[in-house]
């Protein structure tokens, strides 16, 4: 298994010079809140919301904390929101080869040998792969070398016509299911990195030969599948999501495993026979 160090994107230009107010109305609309319910949440007048959103109310540090939880404002705009008020930043964000953050790495590092033969990575917030097991090769081994180069970036990996796109029988519905996760996360963060990385996977053409997503019922499905042609045969994965529960550091807060367990006997069997 290989770490691969992250790449981290800057903030957009200007808005560290927008107002605490400004930012904290956006979460808010983004949250699809009114002032009355948040500040009902926030155990606040509305009174009082409405003139830290206007700038007539410097709110302190422990409110723009209070605010930022209540409207689940991940960790990295939280230090935005502070910087924005005038305060320092709470939270660190520390290289995944900090020392302090060793026992995180041990973490994920058991998780991913512990999940093998089947294929399993940790991803960063804008899906660029920093870790994976020795079982993703079968998934991926095929694309081409220039996406396999340094930062990895699993989204792209997916959907590019020259990564494993070719080779996912059910691409129409794999591909909606991947963007669909990519626009929740989008209004969740607001991110311009994840914005553009959704525009240039919904861009890319449909493979030859892929299937029209009419032709791919998975009422019989308890979860989308992905379906995937290899040097095994055909292979049928569900995946999962595992994040830290409760990190205070930003790196830990944007990392992610994707684990994917066999979704039938013979995807189990055929990379139980791989891995012995």
């Amino acid at each position: 298994m290989t770490l691969l160090a992250p790449t981290w994107f800057a903030p957009p230009a200007g808005e560290a010079r927008r107002s605490v107010g400004e930012l904290l109305r956006e979460w808010r609309l983004r949250r699809r809140m009114s002032q009355l319910l948040l500040a009902t949440e926030a155990e606040i007048s509305t009174r009082h919301l409405s003139f830290v959103e206007s700038g007539r109310a410097t709110p302190s540090r422990e409110m723009v904390m209070h605010l930022a939880e209540r409207l689940s404002v991940p960790l990295r705009e939280r230090n935005a929101l502070l910087v924005a008020a005038g305060y320092a930043p709470l939270y660190r964000e520390r290289a995944l080869d900090d020392p302090q953050l060793a026992a995180a790495r041990e973490a994920v590092e058991l998780v991913l040998r512990g999940h093998e033969p089947y294929p399993a990575l940790a991803v960063d917030r804008h899906w660029n792969i920093v870790a994976s097991n020795s079982a993703l090769a079968a998934l991926i081994g095929e694309s081409s070398p220039a996406l396999l180069a340094a930062p990895v970036n699993a989204l792209r990996l997916s959907l590019h016509p020259e990564g494993i796109a070719p080779r996912i029988v059910n691409w129409h519905t794999w591909r909606a299911h991947l963007l669909a996760r990519l626009r929740r996360q989008i209004e969740a963060s607001a991110d311009a990195a994840l914005i553009s990385l959704h525009d240039e996977l919904a861009a890319y053409p449909a493979p030859a030969g892929a299937l029209p997503t009419t032709a791919e019922p998975i009422q019989h499905h308890i979860a989308v599948p992905l379906h995937i042609r290899t040097a095994l045969g055909e292979l049928s994965f569900y995946s999962t999501t595992t994040v830290f529960g409760t990190p205070v550091d930003i790196t830990l807060s944007e990392l992610a495993i994707e684990a994917f367990f066999p979704a039938d006997p013979q995807t189990a069997a055929a990379l139980r026979t791989l891995a012995s």
